[in-house]
């Protein structure tokens, strides 16, 4: 007999694959129990170490805005030539833990912390411009697939792919997962892109959409599979090593920030939906801006304190910058913030890395860890017994007036597209880079059962033919 997906409640679950949003294509609401639940209880899986993003490494350092975007938000570390602000930034493996090897092949996470006049800014993402997935209410699954099994504690490659080959919205990260681009030994000589798309707003509270990208001032280096399998035993923190050892003999360590704008007049004609996290958007369109360059200087005193206590969250945003629908990001607002109360307790943001330039004043109190001293009788809003202190700010911030509604529903979005993006990709890469590729996946795959390479290859197959067809001759599938 069937077993039905249930909540820990008991309620069956006619629906796991999409996020509760205000209409098809709207951000997603606050009361979809079923997600915040399965984030949640994902959150809390795993002690002391972050559940992805466990492996890393970071420096210190400052970002200095090299074009006013004013134009487009009211961000004041954006705001004007020369201006600088403090940062913060980690680089880390996804999947492994924290012992395992730099050099696997995983996507690698590219977190930024800007320390600004208006409050900390988080822009945390990856080192490749896609995602697996689409919609948060998926998160959980996906890194279960991809984490070794509950039985044998081993990776196995055919829950990888068998969640992937049920997935299709993954083969475009999948394609770059195992191109070239997924096996790399320099934190410093690889891209970095927030992946999700975000909303700039102006003072004038005029919308603009925002994708951001990190270009190293060197060029990329990538190596191959089995270099990477080599490196892993002869050398597993050759990242982290290579990152402490530059910036220790003072050589620069440096990105430019670019970003893609898009208008919402723009969105319409668009073949795919701008806010989905498995797209690119085509840069023939939205050609790259240079905002600003971030510079590494300085290593951690205490690597514990100051680069494993960096709490990160795409929901630590200033006033000029919101979130977008897009429901991945929507689901990240959430799970990450919650993550870091988990991993560090309630009082995280009073940990010196997290803390802002200008310390918080609200009423918020007590909890697990707190040593910030708060003093005087009263710890509400409003008050007459404090004169109204801390009392609301006299500007309101301008934010983004963009107009919302639909029927609540669990729907995936209008155009999803799954396969077209990938196989521009695959033809975007040279003879030697597709043979790699190919390679790269077959090695893989070659222990996977049967019914899951067939699945897979169909995906392949239907983002570009050619491309299915090898997968499938390398594993001998060809008939």
């Amino acid at each position: 007999m069937d077993e039905i997906l249930k909540t820990n409640q008991g309620a069956p679950i006619y629906n796991n694959n999409d996020s509760l949003t205000a209409g098809q294509n709207g951000p997603t609401l606050f009361e979809d129990v079923q997600l915040t639940e399965k984030l949640a209880h994902f959150n809390r899986e795993r002690i002391p170490e972050r559940v992805v993003h466990a492996n890393g490494a970071g420096a210190l350092g400052y970002f200095r805005c090299s074009s006013s975007m004013k134009k487009y938000t009211s961000a004041k570390f954006l705001s004007s030539e020369g201006k600088r602000t403090d940062i913060l930034a980690r680089f880390s493996t996804v999947i492994g833990s924290k012992g395992s090897a730099d050099t696997l092949r995983d996507p690698r996470g590219f977190a930024v912390k800007f320390y600004t006049e208006d409050g900390n800014y988080d822009l945390a993402g990856n080192n490749l411009p896609v995602f697996f997935i689409r919609d948060a209410i998926k998160f959980p699954d996906m890194v279960h697939s991809f984490k070794p099994s509950p039985t044998t504690n081993i990776p196995d490659p055919n829950r990888f792919w068998d969640f992937i080959s049920l997935s299709p919205e993954s083969t475009h990260m999948i394609l770059w997962l195992f191109s070239d681009r997924g096996t790399v030994k320099s934190f410093r000589k690889m891209e970095g892109f927030g992946v999700n798309t975000y909303v700039w707003v102006n003072k004038q509270g005029e919308v603009s959409y925002v994708k951001y990208h990190w270009k190293p001032t060197i060029p990329i280096e990538t190596i191959t599979r089995q270099e990477a399998t080599k490196l892993a035993g002869v050398d597993p923190n050759i990242a982290k090593r290579d990152l402490y050892d530059t910036i220790e003999n003072n050589i620069d360590v440096s990105w430019n920030l670019m970003v893609q704008i898009m208008q919402p007049d723009q969105i319409q004609a668009l073949p795919f939906d701008p806010f989905d996290a498995t797209k690119t958007w085509p840069e023939n369109q939205f050609p790259l801006i240079n905002v600003g360059r971030m510079y590494l200087t300085k290593n951690p005193d205490n690597s514990f304190a100051q680069i494993e206590q960096a709490a990160f969250c795409p929901a630590t945003l200033v006033p000029g910058i919101q979130a977008s629908p897009d429901k991945l990001l929507q689901g990240r607002l959430f799970g990450y913030a919650d993550a870091q109360r988990y991993r560090l307790g309630a009082n995280y943001l009073q940990l010196q890395t997290n803390r802002p330039e200008k310390p918080p004043a609200n009423n918020q109190r007590d909890g697990m860890m707190r040593f910030s001293i708060d003093k005087g009788i009263v710890n509400y809003d409003p008050n007459t017994l404090n004169s109204g202190n801390p009392m609301q700010s006299k500007s309101e911030n301008q934010s983004a007036k963009i107009p919302v509604e639909g029927i609540i529903e669990r729907k995936p979005i209008s155009k999803q597209n799954d396969f077209t993006q990938a196989g521009e990709f695959y033809i975007s890469l040279t003879n030697e880079q597709q043979l790699n590729l190919v390679s790269n996946i077959a090695d893989d795959m070659k222990n996977v059962n049967s019914d899951i390479q067939k699945r897979q290859i169909n995906n392949f197959i239907n983002a570009d033919k050619f491309l299915g067809y090898k997968v499938a001759y390398m594993l001998g599938l060809n008939n």
